[in-house]
């Protein structure tokens, strides 16, 4: 899988809609490798094996729920809702879908229909979404798209009792769209006289800080030599722990509970 391009490049209001297709392109290439490397982690684990990450989940639950969001998300390029498509709870989810015997070759079909589909899509296609954290409605469900699958697949690997390791690049990629993007949805309430959380990529030197302001989260990508707590470490590792998949090999140091705060009100859930 070809590295993304360095945030900054990516972002050049000078030639900002050429290096969205490179974007949309090289998102659309990630979720194609790690959905497929998901199902075939499904495969070999078994579909009643526990993920660990996700209790109570087995494997076919996880399938059943990536399964669906792929098509959920497939739904917003083909049907181009003014508004994000309500779904149904995921208790439902997780009762629907195929068969059990069927399951693997539903989720792989689901999978090779949305990346079909963003690879077909018209750059221009206008349809919802719920955060700014690309140019195009396109690049948004690219981009998306990419790092659900690919975090599901680390659930997928834990399974089978392996880490996932990520590019570098693609990491930094998934830790900005998750502090930037969910991280300025989100509330956010530091306890005490505690002040910010600050992120540090130790192998790139990319820096992001989450304050809280008038009770919402405000996120930006800075140094923040001031931040109450601070949590240092590569890419990789950096990506699993912000999304509560891997408390390892990652430095806190400072006021722990503005973590601890931050990971709570920061638990993404289909619901």
């Amino acid at each position: 899988m070809r590295s993304l391009r360095s945030l900054r490049s990516l972002r050049s209001s000078r030639s900002l809609r050429d290096n969205e297709r490179v974007e949309i392109a090289e998102h659309i290439e990630a979720l194609r490798s790690h959905g497929g490397c998901l199902a075939d982690a499904a495969a070999l684990a078994g579909l009643e094996a526990a993920v660990p990450p996700c209790p109570p989940w087995r494997v076919k639950d996880l399938l059943r729920h990536t399964g669906y969001i792929h098509r959920w998300a497939a739904r917003h390029l083909t049907e181009q809702p003014g508004q994000i498509l309500d779904g149904p709870p995921e208790r439902e989810i997780l009762a629907s879908g195929a068969t059990d015997a069927e399951l693997i070759g539903w989720f792989r079909a689901g999978h090779a229909a949305l990346v079909s589909l963003l690879e077909s899509a018209d750059p221009g296609l206008r349809t919802a979404t719920f955060m700014a954290t690309a140019a195009t409605p396109v690049g948004f469900w690219a981009r998306r798209q990419a790092h659900e699958t690919a975090i599901h697949r680390a659930d997928a690997d834990a399974a089978l009792g392996v880490r996932t390791s990520y590019p570098v690049a693609f990491a930094v990629d998934g830790i900005d769209e998750l502090i930037t993007g969910f991280g300025n949805r989100g509330k956010y309430r530091p306890p005490g006289d505690a002040d910010g959380l600050a992120v540090r990529a130790a192998d790139t030197g990319g820096e992001w800080v989450v304050r809280s302001v008038d009770g919402r989260s405000v996120a930006s990508r800075e140094a923040a030599p001031d931040a109450s707590c601070v949590v240092t470490g590569a890419a990789s590792d950096l990506y699993l722990f912000l999304w509560n998949r891997h408390d390892s090999d990652v430095t806190v140091t400072g006021d722990a509970r503005v973590l601890d705060t931050w990971r709570s009100a920061m638990r993404v859930r289909w619901e």
